[in-house]
């Protein structure tokens, strides 16, 4: 079988092939229509492309389809050539054919960090006349497979992915890149995977952080982080964070840090294990009194840290100045000194790449878009004398 060459995403090519052959009649009402497998070697698609074409002729009423038998035209195909009210039960159309409806599937969200993605996307969406449906992982891999199959069953045109903690992309995912789906990864890339990324330049915004605390005089410098993963925007910050260091001709001192951080991962952050890593950092600030500096990954980490630090009798920023990635945006001068990734950005040309793979365009394979320093009240200049814990 031949087709020819569109700018239309295939699936809508093999959809508007197949309503033709319905409505002249070349598949008569109750006749079974080629199956997925069927379809991807007649056009040469993967199955997710062929099984959203029967999809979309479902949603329209021109076929039904029956688990285990295959795909029938409608019994209540008109005699005119198209579907007549469908019986009760039956799949309805949603939204019109050209309304997008993009999924996405992120660990979690919060004041600091994920709200400004979900506003950047859903404005991009009304822009485009589509809409996005939403489901967290909290960072759990199982589940985050759970959720883009269940997307693709709902008929999502394409994905949006923040992926979960974990030290290898899970196999959906790379059903996804094989099958050529459109989905863009946001915050982090893959390894080794051929996939369009979105995410903030983090070793050059954690380099400007720690160059900013240099300027302060700040040389022993802590650095706070859950474990460092494949998946993650971490190692690239930890990059920037070394990278700074030795520019400068300072020893980044790595018996100053702390990476098995775990209370702050979206499945583990209750008030039990947030109790208990305060606990280690004080341990750690009692071992380590030459620490003038925190360098916290991320808020919450932060904000565990200001805690213990006021806790063991540190004042901040006098004894300890604590910076990091993103904060809450709160009226008047922020606590933390943090670097202010482009979230809303992020999110709009997340949604609008997808929308481009969609419809076959190209799209760079990695984005990296720059991140602003907003001082807070947690830095000032290293401090004269060791205190005393």
């Amino acid at each position: 079988m031949s087709h020819e060459t569109s700018s239309k995403p295939m699936y809508e090519q093999i959809f508007e092939a197949l309503r033709e052959q319905i409505i002249s009649r070349k598949y008569a009402p109750g006749e079974r229509i080629p199956s997925e497998k069927e379809l991807g070697e007649a056009y040469n698609v993967s199955r997710i492309t062929s099984k959203k074409a029967l999809e979309m002729l479902t949603q329209h009423g021109y076929i039904v389809r029956q688990p285990g038998r295959g795909s029938f035209v409608s019994e209540h195909f008109g005699s005119e050539g198209t579907p007549t009210s469908a019986p009760q039960g039956a799949a309805k159309p949603r939204r019109s054919l050209g309304q997008p409806l993009i999924g996405l599937v992120m660990t979690d969200f919060g004041d600091s960090y994920g709200t400004g993605l979900i506003y950047g996307m859903e404005e991009a969406s009304r822009q485009h006349d589509g809409y996005l449906v939403l489901r967290r992982s909290l960072g759990v891999i199982a589940s985050e497979e759970e959720a883009i199959r269940g997307l693709l069953e709902l008929g999502v045109d394409g994905l949006i992915i923040f992926p979960a903690q974990g030290e290898y992309f899970n196999a959906e995912i790379l059903k996804l890149v094989i099958g050529q789906y459109p989905f863009v990864l946001l915050d982090r890339h893959l390894k080794g995977v051929s996939a369009s990324s979105i995410s903030t330049d983090n070793a050059a915004a954690a380099k400007r952080m720690i160059e900013y605390l240099f300027e302060l005089g700040h040389t022993r410098i802590s650095l706070l982080t859950t474990p460092p993963q494949d998946t993650t925007a971490i190692e690239e910050r930890i990059e920037g964070f070394i990278q700074a260091h030795a520019e400068n001709g300072i020893v980044a001192d790595r018996s100053l840090w702390m990476e098995q951080i775990t209370a702050t991962l979206p499945a583990a952050f209750v008030p039990e294990n947030k109790e208990k890593e305060k606990e280690n950092i004080k341990k750690h600030l009692r071992e380590h009194p030459e620490i003038t500096a925190l360098f916290a990954m991320e808020y919450n980490i932060a904000q565990l840290a200001y805690e213990a630090a006021r806790e063991s009798g540190l004042r901040v920023p006098e004894d300890v100045s604590i910076v990091c990635f993103d904060s809450p945006d709160y009226a008047g001068e922020p606590l933390f000194t943090h670097m202010r990734q482009k979230q809303e950005e992020m999110g709009r040309l997340a949604f609008e790449n997808v929308l481009k793979l969609r419809n076959g365009e190209s799209v760079p394979n990695k984005m990296l878009l720059d991140a602003e320093l907003i001082v807070g009240s947690s830095t000032g200049p290293v401090r004269k004398e060791q205190p005393s814990i």
